[in-house]
């Protein structure tokens, strides 16, 4: 039986460090797994995956999306039906081969007015890319949306991230509540980053959600990104990658 890709998904209320945490996912990864294929993708908006990882994507999934739209808005049916048959192999186009892994950015947020088929047909186009990687790790948007949209819906992994406020908790707790029903997950787990002292976390209410591990505040995260470096020149001996990687072990994936 052909074995089925591994999928990480990040995720977690906005501010509390998942796309550092999944950029040294992928860090890992790289480095535990150099004869496998491993694709980034960055499902946040925001775009700061593609910074935390040192790569500069030209061309995003969005942009192919958007001339679709376009040719819909200029009623030119036969130029909508073009450009979505090739959005399978135009995927390939928006993808960086580099550092041992590949990457893909899905692009700013959508703009105003409702193209849910295109949205969905491109979801599928990159559910049908994902079966030529061994492993895949999404950061995925700040909050619930994704999960509610089923963007993640075929996740293996869930990793949830919060700090230490209530806030954070409450999110993730959300999340896994929507996720129950909607992700068709293996593994779930929390890790809480920027933790002043592990005295917090007995005051911490993560519900049912398996405990990962704690990952204190990292000066050489802070230090790498004033100095605009990757993620991935952050040395082994750091508080985030020696957390992610016992978060990982947990998880039985490194």
């Amino acid at each position: 039986m052909e074995k089925k890709p591994i999928v990480l998904a990040v995720a977690g209320k906005g501010g509390v460090g998942k796309t550092s945490l999944a950029a040294v996912m992928v860090k890992l990864l790289v480095e535990a797994y150099p004869d496998k294929k491993i694709l980034a993708i960055d499902a946040d908006p925001a775009v700061g995956l593609s910074t935390a990882l040192g790569v500069e994507p030209e061309l995003t999934l969005d942009d192919i999306r958007k001339e679709a739209v376009e040719a819909a808005e200029r009623g030119d049916a036969g130029a909508t039906v073009e450009v979505l048959g090739e959005a399978r192999y135009r995927i390939f186009d928006c993808m960086i081969e580099t550092g041992g892994f590949s990457f893909i950015a899905i692009g700013r947020p959508e703009a105003a007015g409702c193209y849910c088929k295109i949205n969905t047909y491109l979801k599928e186009v990159i559910a049908s890319i994902s079966d030529n990687f061994d492993y895949i790790v999404i950061d995925g948007e700040a909050g619930i949306e994704q999960i509610n949209r089923r963007v993640m819906e075929k996740v293996t992994h869930l990793v949830l991230v919060t700090d230490s406020s209530k806030k954070g908790c409450d999110v993730i707790k959300t999340i896994k509540k929507v996720a129950d029903d909607l992700v068709m997950y293996e593994q779930i787990g929390v890790v809480v980053n920027r933790v002043p002292s592990e005295d917090v976390l007995s005051y911490m209410d993560l519900g049912s959600i398996p405990f990962l591990g704690a990952i204190g505040v990292d000066a050489n995260l802070t230090e790498c990104d004033l100095k605009g470096k990757s993620v991935l020149e952050i040395v082994d001996d750091t508080a985030i990658v020696t957390g992610m990687k016992k978060a990982l072990a947990k998880l039985e994936i490194i």
